[in-house]
């Protein structure tokens, strides 16, 4: 298995700007998202492996928190049951194993 990468920089921005728009987009066709303006979204970590980006973040929203997973290139809408606990836990877990830049 290929090492993580760190993103810094103009890459890690549009990297960000890519995931945010399309779990946006996604919340947008369903009825979680009630006004963009009171939207924001929190990056756990954020790395490239295999030439794929990896990534776990929310989307806060003025009606619920909705998490997000990046994996092998496919982005991943988390079930409802996923806490804010698990996702604090998985970025230890992952700044563990691949370090603090994460």
């Amino acid at each position: 298995m290929e090492k993580a990468e760190k993103l810094s920089g103009d890459k890690l921005k549009e990297v960000k700007e890519i995931l945010a728009n399309t779990a946006v987009a996604e919340l947008e066709e369903g009825e979680d998202l009630v006004d963009l303006a009171y939207t924001k979204v929190e990056f756990g970590y954020i790395y490239l492996r295999e030439g794929k980006y990896e990534s776990l973040f929310k989307v806060i929203t003025g009606k619920k928190i909705v998490f997000f997973a990046a994996q092998r290139g496919s982005l991943m809408r988390l079930q409802d049951a996923f806490t804010e606990g698990q996702f604090q836990d998985m970025i230890e877990q992952m700044k563990a194993f691949h370090g603090d830049w994460i």
